[in-house]
């Protein structure tokens, strides 16, 4: 009985541990940037580094991307169901969430995402090429994100909080707020309206199967979308 106890609290404090190197990586890789190198592959070098924390903790846990929910659907059909309903749910809680903050007189800060655009990925303004020259490092990064906001994260905040009744609401907040605030550092209506697409992608993932196809679809779409806005 004793060893029991000793095994999960070694498991508790071996989560949060990786949690905190996690989330230490992720926020202080940013600080490092190449300014010779584009913005995007700044951002896929971030990702990377953080996937290999990730990656050499699940190792430690002996956990793999298949565990997290990087797997074959059993059903595609189901899958492309969950993709539009995520690509439903999304603008309808966006639209909602704007709604409510003038109904309020919410003032939050004003959404630079459209300027911050042009100096990350440069003016795309009927500019084919470019767009198709940068459009698969955008679907890379965004399948990077459900890997590692949904699937990691979720499932360490999880065996985090596991023994609390309600650990996976927990870990779908955490992880939507964190996603949130890595956007822009602030909290403004750009910070909340990503923090509301965690939200729907990481309630989707713990509702639907634990499966990540979904989530990655449903994120290149939506990233590939709002890059045709800027065409």
């Amino acid at each position: 009985m004793n060893q029991e106890l000793t095994i999960k609290q070694t498991n508790y404090q071996g989560f949060l541990f990786d949690i905190i190197l996690y989330l230490t990586v992720m926020f202080l890789i940013r600080e490092l940037y190449f300014t010779e190198l584009p913005f995007i592959a700044n951002g896929l070098l971030w990702s990377s580094a953080t996937l290999i924390v990730a990656m050499w903790r699940m190792r430690v846990r002996s956990m793999t991307w298949k565990d997290l929910g990087l797997r074959k659907p059993e059903s595609w059909l189901r899958t492309l169901l969950v993709t539009l309903g995520i690509l439903v749910a999304i603008p309808i809680l966006i639209i909602l969430f704007q709604q409510i903050s003038e109904m309020l007189s919410i003032s939050l800060a004003a959404d630079t995402s459209a300027e911050d655009a042009v100096a990350k990925f440069g003016d795309l303004k009927d500019n084919w090429g470019h767009f198709f020259a940068i459009i698969p490092f955008i679907l890379i990064q965004s399948a990077l994100e459900e890997l590692l906001d949904r699937g990691f994260l979720i499932t360490w905040f999880e065996k985090l909080f596991s023994k609390t009744g309600f650990a996976t609401l927990i870990a779908v907040l955490l992880q939507a707020l964190i996603f949130g605030f890595r956007h822009s550092y602030d909290i403004s209506e750009r910070s909340i309206t990503v923090a509301i697409i965690g939200l729907v992608m990481g309630i989707a993932y713990v509702k639907f199967g634990r499966n990540l196809w979904p989530l990655i679809i449903a994120h290149c779409v939506l990233n590939t979308a709002s890059m045709l806005g800027k065409v």
